[in-house]
């Protein structure tokens, strides 16, 4: 039995396309969540804001 040679993959460096792919979709994935959280608060700031309007709730603390 002769000794086999064994294939090593070639390392090459970082793909500068594949870098910047990834870059772009994770910082469009982290926006998104962002925008999707800022427009929670924002509709719960409008609806407490609605209901102060209305009368339904107040901010003053009753006296008892």
């Amino acid at each position: 039995m002769g000794g086999g040679r064994v294939a090593h993959p070639v390392l090459k460096g970082p793909s500068v396309v594949k870098e910047l792919v990834i870059g772009a979709v994770l910082g469009l994935a982290a926006g998104g969540l962002w925008k999707m959280h800022h427009w929670n608060e924002q509709r719960k700031t409008r609806a407490f804001y609605d209901l102060l309007e209305k009368g339904e709730i107040s901010v003053v603390v009753e006296e008892q």
